[in-house]
């Protein structure tokens, strides 16, 4: 049979190339602006995808469970019912959203499943 060397030499092999599979098979989405969506929204209708962009302010619905995500061109209705928020939610902060696009009632609305918003910055006046 194999000796002790070559069956630990095999095994190792097998290990990564099994973790090289899983680091490609489940590369990421690429997180993309509302801007890039919005310009060609039918592209990404029904697939999952992540979008970053700030919140429009007064946007935040609570009782609804949505904001308006905007970019420098477009903005993006964000339905966060579903969703695992990261503290802070606020007015005029980055956000990352990832989930699913619809479209419902004549505009686009991404349901996310995952709300990721920035650090404030230590050199933010506070309010």
């Amino acid at each position: 049979m194999f000796s002790r060397r070559i069956r630990i030499l095999l095994l190792g092999a097998v290990v990564t190339l099994g973790l090289l599979g899983v680091i490609l098979l489940e590369a990421p989405e690429p997180t993309r602006t509302v801007d890039e969506v919005m310009n060609d929204p039918s592209s990404y209708l029904d697939r999952e995808i992540a979008v970053r962009g700030e919140i429009v302010d007064g946007s935040i619905n609570s009782t609804q469970n949505e904001f308006q995500l905007h970019g420098s061109l477009h903005s993006l209705r964000i339905d966060y019912m579903d969703a695992s928020v990261s503290n802070g939610l606020g007015d005029n902060r980055t956000v990352y959203a990832q989930g699913i696009l619809n479209y419902i009632d004549g505009e686009y609305v991404l349901e996310a499943q995952i709300i990721k918003t920035s650090c404030p910055s230590k050199y933010e006046e506070e309010s």
